[in-house]
């Protein structure tokens, strides 16, 4: 009987330490989540950023184009 006892006693510092060991790997696992989540939230936020330049390098392209024939243009003397 006291052998009982004294696996009992074992056994629920077992259990004890285990719940607490598995509250902490929850919080842990939690706090890893929130991290990988932060980062897809950058990454898409890097992508948005990255569509949004080549947007306007083609604005630019497309200004830089039609200033360029305007000034070509008004180099060619008007025919008469």
């Amino acid at each position: 009987v006291a052998q009982a006892y004294v696996n009992q006693r074992k056994l629920d510092h077992e259990v004890k330490t285990l719940q607490i060991q598995a509250s902490q790997f929850a919080k842990q696992t939690a706090q890893w989540i929130s991290m990988v989540e932060g980062f897809n939230q950058a990454l898409k936020e890097i992508g948005d950023v990255e569509n949004w330049a080549r947007s306007i390098e083609m604005d630019m392209r497309t200004i830089a184009t039609a200033l360029e024939y305007v000034h070509k243009g008004q180099l060619q003397p008007a025919s008469s």
